[in-house]
């Protein structure tokens, strides 16, 4: 997805009227910066450039079991309310004739997640991005999410975790692989 680059001195005008329409003074201390640092950040998280998304290495097809990783930490921001959320992931797949190095997994994560979104998306996109990098259908995403639209507003209901997957080829046809991804994906005791 390509998008045009944010207009950071239009955001940085939009904060100032934002603090005053708030009922704050721009100018006091404290704040007479803000709208700069506020602006800074927009273009930083949505100009994010993940690099190198698709390198790969041969695969002897010495590795034909799932290849995991699991508790990769990311943030996001929800585009209903233009709050953070922020998503645990595990990512497995079985290697076809490439190996992905491991972090491209990540990289392409952070592609997804730096943009307004949805958690639904990330997963699936993800999920199938990483089958195009690495040339096989059998790959599997599972997100687990807290949302700040429903921490903090709303609802209010801090602690509750959102869970979405997208399985792809073996990892969602054949039962001894999705059983394995099902105990492989849950979380590791902190």
């Amino acid at each position: 997805m390509v998008r045009k680059p944010v207009d950071t001195e239009r955001v940085q005008q939009l904060y100032r009227e934002l603090l005053i329409a708030l009922g704050e003074n721009p100018d006091r201390e404290g704040l007479a910066d803000t709208p700069r640092r506020a602006a800074a950040w927009w273009t930083e998280f949505l100009n994010h450039d993940p690099g190198t998304l698709d390198t790969t290495f041969a695969n002897d097809n010495s590795h034909d079991g799932l290849v995991v990783l699991r508790g990769i930490d990311a943030w996001s921001l929800c585009e209903h309310h233009l709050l953070p959320f922020r998503l645990t992931v595990t990512i497995a797949y079985i290697p076809g004739t490439r190996v992905l190095g491991l972090s491209k997994l990540v990289r392409q994560l952070h592609a997804h997640t730096h943009a307004l979104q949805v958690q639904e998306r990330i997963t699936t996109d993800l999920a199938h991005a990483l089958a195009k990098a690495a040339g096989t259908d059998d790959v599997a995403v599972l997100a687990e999410g807290e949302h700040l639209c429903m921490s903090m507003r709303g609802v209010k209901a801090p602690e509750v975790r959102t869970l979405t997957s997208c399985r792809l080829g073996r990892t969602a046809d054949d039962p001894t692989v999705t059983t394995l991804f099902g105990r492989l994906a849950l979380p590791s005791p902190r």
